[in-house]
């Protein structure tokens, strides 16, 4: 039967939307593919790793009537990738294989039952909910996600905190050498919640999110967190487990303050970035009144030095910090200035956005 009978891009957006948290190489063979479920014109595709379910859909499916089947995600996906924009695309169903036909091109490919597909199971504890646009929600995980940590065996590290209270919003991420704070203000006034989305989750929301004011509505569980926008629902498990106290990692009192233009400073760094030693990558921030050095060496003897004029005039100081980062934060934050703040070569360093409490970045020294 003809399953699917379509444009090539009513098929694509929805599956790209989906496609992203399959993993290539599964123990559950199933779990590399997607699940198409149509019923009238209306296409329902479904991807899950177990941890997170994107579930999206489209109108405009002709076909010969209903059905559901489950099918390799990447193949499928490259394979309309490959066909030409305005390609009709028909996806045939036939002794359990699909035929992707489109123009002279014809592909079969292997299917397995759409009724081992596995579904999580949603949770129906008590939930609060929210919105919040697509634009402040992406902003806020972009300025904290960077710090998160990727393989630390301290696994609530390898995600990010979303704290709840009141009318505020905050995400939190640390790796244990540098934390990234970040609040926006919503509209629904709530109990205090805090939950920790895993890594693969945030940099999902990262990819699909897009800048603009369309609305973005989270539902929270005491075990999952439920983020819809367009035809897009995302619901992932949250890591349990219990995150650092953030409060006590920001420094209350700090006496030396640097003022200083973010591409100036971003641009400085990138070309001493060029000379440190690949593994530690250390630059030496060597501070004097308006001025700011950047001195930068590697195992082959080589250096580099940079000078910028600064707006500062506190004590003198020489610290060392791993300059990858402290591009990471320049890179994405979006003001024309960072304040940079310290006490002594030995503790941490801050670094804020003047005239904005609702962004901290903490990065400690290291030594060179």
């Amino acid at each position: 039967m003809v399953l699917i009978k379509t444009q090539r891009d009513t098929l694509l957006a929805p599956l790209q939307s989906v496609s992203g948290i399959v993993e290539r190489r599964h123990t559950l063979p199933i779990l590399s593919n997607v699940l198409l479920e149509k019923k009238g014109d209306r296409l329902t595709l479904l991807a899950t790793d177990i941890e997170i379910q994107i579930t999206t859909a489209t109108e405009g499916a002709g076909g010969d009537g209903d059905g559901a089947v489950t099918v390799g995600a990447r193949k499928l996906q490259e394979i309309l990738r490959s066909l030409p924009d305005t390609t009709e695309v028909s996806l045939v169903l036939e002794d359990k294989r699909l035929q992707v036909r489109g123009g002279k091109s014809r592909f079969s490919l292997q299917t397995l039952p759409a009724d081992d597909f596995p579904r999580m199971t949603i949770s129906d504890g008590e939930t609060k909910q929210f919105s919040i646009s697509q634009k402040a929600f992406r902003q806020l995980i972009g300025k904290t996600q960077y710090s998160m940590a990727a393989q630390d065996v301290r696994y609530y590290l390898n995600g990010l905190l979303l704290l709840v209270e009141g009318k505020e919003l905050r995400a939190v991420a640390t790796d244990g050498h540098r934390l990234a704070y970040a609040s926006v203000e919503i509209e629904t006034e709530l109990p205090r919640q805090e939950m920790i989305l895993p890594r693969k989750t945030v940099l999902e929301l990262n990819r699909l999110l897009v800048d603009t004011d369309d609305a973005l509505n989270i539902t929270l569980t005491p075990n999952q967190v439920r983020f819809a926008f367009g035809s897009v629902v995302l619901v992932s498990k949250l890591i349990d487990g219990k995150f650092p106290d953030y409060e006590r990692v920001v420094p209350a009192t700090l006496k030396n303050h640097m003022k200083v233009g973010r591409q100036t400073l971003m641009q400085a760094m990138q070309r001493a970035a060029i000379l440190t030693n690949e593994k530690f990558r250390g630059v030496r921030v060597v501070l004097g009144d308006n001025s700011l050095k950047l001195i930068a060496a590697n195992a082959e003897q080589e250096e580099a030095q940079e000078e910028i004029e600064v707006d500062y005039t506190g004590d003198a100081i020489d610290v060392g910090f791993n300059v990858g980062y402290l591009l990471d934060v320049l890179n994405n934050v979006h003001a024309d200035e960072v304040q940079w703040s310290f006490n002594d070569a030995n503790s941490s360093a801050l670094i804020t956005l003047p005239g904005n409490d609702r962004f901290k970045y903490v990065v400690m020294p290291m030594r060179i």
